[in-house]
């Protein structure tokens, strides 16, 4: 019978810590420990408990502001020296732009450890949410929050949120306590206990929730990449109303999903420029296959003896259909952004590094050189920066390249970005754009390669954040023309359930699917879609394949306009990538083997571009050794026969 009442986690992060002040005695440590909210019994707890180990911020390393290159944090001080010298060795010319420095603080002990606390425990607490009285968000580049008691006038101990997490958790609360500003200091979250939050009006929760619909349409970048949680909350009861209310009028949804996005003319009929498109029969879908990663030495046996490659068709084969290892990436993915010719010798490579490494700096110059009060009056420079600066803070920051105080990543976040705005004066930066560069920055693991990868990426994706958002809505577009034509009942049922216009797809396409993946997934994702193969728009055909994973939950369970926004928002790193890849790719040879495809598919699949030769997606004669496979083929047909 006990374990009837045993508290049920509704929220959980770790990495949340308390920095105890000098009157503790612990001014050098750092508190980290798990922050929860429980369910006991019906009442609803906020619990933190401390880790066993403390982080010691003297064992941190600390990166100069204008840092150039990453090293791992647990390298010897000797190894990281070496490696900064080699770095440095075509960059000296840039020493005064660049400053690459590393420092470790002093240990307060002397001999490099740090005793642990033996009154950790003094740092838990568990409080009733019925006890709070208020929450005060604060930003030091960082959130943290002082949670104050209704019976005491001592705050609790602030909880820092060094990796992100603040807003999930603020979320998960507001499930069962109103917060409301505080009209006296915008700060400041006044809680309100569930009697008095239900006993609110109507009309003041519309009115909260239409504000943030407003957010939305304002700046729909924001409101994707930050508040798609809230808007997956809110928009059913702001805009459809309680569910026994008619269904809205498809005029409506029109206009609503205009004003989200911006220029998008949605009309009752076809689509302008597309025909409409019939049932068509694809046959059945194909078994496929995914490989092992190219390994490294498959990489090398790819290269001759001046370091050029020698089947290049090969090679990309091979990435899509098993990825690379790691070891290999940071030179592979040159060549596949197109920053390093796949026919380019080591020597050349060098030199073009030498060349590019120049050409950065000199941008990067630019805003070095200008002063505080020029800066004062370049509004523009200003808010690039201003805005840089709050993104920075909070991208991956839980991946431990970018986690933790001072670290050297994020002050390369921070310059590459802020080059850019150098480089491409009419786009400068839009949110998102950070989250694209992160990856690229983990694996290049240096400013210059990185900064020029992220110049191909950006060239690949410049449409989705201009501000006529043109790339947005041809994607939209496009992948409703798949949809209809691999499978026209679930496109029917999104029609009959207002949610044709494929809104809830807006972030996969806006930062290719960055935030529904784990990040070692991204990485695969990524290296696979710029190979170009086996088709183009191959990712529309990735959101096809999570859509077909989804779509008998979605149906059977008759999910309504806020169910699917809903159910689509919570797939976030739950999905598996090779499943999806090994889905997109059966898709795409399901199409391609009929006859009668729509023009529109075949122009959007570029399909009528293709050279009629042998079908290199699925056999091993493109490489010279096929890798074994990583997984039992899978059938999704429509028939629900497996393929033979």
């Amino acid at each position: 019978m006990a374990a009837e009442f045993a508290p049920k986690v509704i929220f959980e992060h770790d990495g949340v810590f308390i920095h105890p002040s000098a009157e503790d005695g612990e001014q050098d440590l750092l508190i980290s420990g798990s922050l929860r909210i429980l369910d006991k019994d019906a009442e609803m707890v906020v619990e933190f408990r401390p880790l066993e180990d403390a982080v010691d911020p003297s064992n941190m390393l600390c990166a100069g502001k204008d840092s150039s290159s990453v090293v791992e944090w647990v390298q010897s001080p000797q190894e990281r020296n070496q490696h900064l010298e080699s770095q440095q060795s075509y960059e000296t010319e840039w020493d005064m732009v660049n400053a690459v420095s590393f420092k470790k603080k002093p240990c307060p002990n002397g001999d490099g450890s740090l005793n642990p606390s033996h009154e950790r425990s003094r740092w838990a607490f568990s409080v009733s949410i019925s006890d709070l009285r208020s929450i005060t968000v604060k930003d030091e580049g960082w959130t943290f929050l002082i949670l104050q008691l209704k019976e005491s006038s001592t705050p609790l101990p602030p909880l820092h949120f060094h990796q992100g997490g603040s807003r999930e958790f603020l979320d998960n609360l507001r499930r069962f306590a109103l917060l409301t500003e505080s009209a006296d200091d915008g700060s400041c979250l006044l809680v309100s206990t569930p009697n008095k939050a239900l006993s609110q009006s109507f009309e003041n929760l519309l009115e909260d929730n239409l504000g943030v619909i407003h957010k939305f349409r304002q700046d729909p970048y924001v409101a994707t990449l930050g508040s798609f949680s809230k808007v997956t909350n809110y928009i059913y009861d702001a805009l459809r109303g309680a569910e026994e209310q008619q269904q809205r009028p498809p005029e409506e949804v029109a206009e609503l999903l205009g004003e989200v996005i911006p220029g998008l003319e949605i009309n009752q009929q076809e689509e302008p420029g597309f025909e409409v498109i019939t049932r068509t029969d694809l046959g059945q879908r194909p078994q496929v296959s995914r490989w092992e990663p190219l390994s490294a030495e498959d990489w090398t046996n790819q290269l001759d003896a001046e370091g050029r490659v020698l089947d290049v068709a090969h090679v990309k084969h091979a990435v899509f259909k098993g990825g690379l290892c790691h070891a290999v990436r940071k030179e592979v993915w040159k060549c596949l952004l197109g920053y390093s010719p796949w026919s380019s010798t080591l020597e050349d490579r060098k030199l073009l590094q030498r060349n590019k490494t120049d050409e950065y700096f000199r941008m990067k110059l630019q805003w070095k050189s200008v002063s505080e009060e020029q800066e004062r009056r370049n509004s523009r420079l200003r808010d690039y920066r201003s805005l840089i600066e709050k993104d920075v803070n909070r991208t991956d920051r839980t991946n431990r390249f970018y986690e933790g105080i001072d670290n050297p990543g994020l002050a390369l976040l921070h310059d590459i970005l802020m080059t850019y705005c150098m480089y491409d004066f009419d786009l400068g930066y839009v949110q998102g754009m950070s989250d694209l560069l992160s990856p690229i920055l983990y694996v290049m693991e240096n400013e210059v390669d990185a900064f020029w990868c992220f110049v191909s990426v950006m060239d690949q994706m410049h449409q989705n954040f201009e501000e006529q958002m043109q790339g947005m809505k041809t994607q939209l577009i496009q992948l409703g023309t798949l949809l209809r034509l691999l499978d026209p009942t679930f496109w029917n049922y999104l029609e009959v359930q207002e949610s044709g216009y494929l809104y809830f797809c807006f972030r996969w396409l806006l930062i290719r699917f960055k935030r529904e993946f784990s990040f070692q997934d991204v990485l695969r994702l990524w290296e696979v879609l710029w190979t170009g193969l086996p088709c183009q728009n191959f990712h529309l055909l990735v959101c096809c394949a999570i859509l077909d994973s989804e779509k008998q939950k979605i149906m059977e369970e008759n999910f309504g306009f806020n169910e699917i926004l809903k159910h689509i928002n919570e797939l976030s790193m739950k999905l598996d990538i090779e499943e999806i890849l090994q889905k997109a790719e059966g898709l795409f040879l399901q199409m391609k083997s009929c006859k009668d495809l729509p023009r529109s598919v075949n122009t959007i699949l570029g399909l009528q571009e293709q050279c009629r030769e042998s079908d290199s997606s699925d056999s091993g004669s493109a490489v010279a050794h096929r890798p074994a496979d990583r997984r039992e083929a899978c059938s999704n047909g429509h028939t629900g026969h497996s393929s033979q």
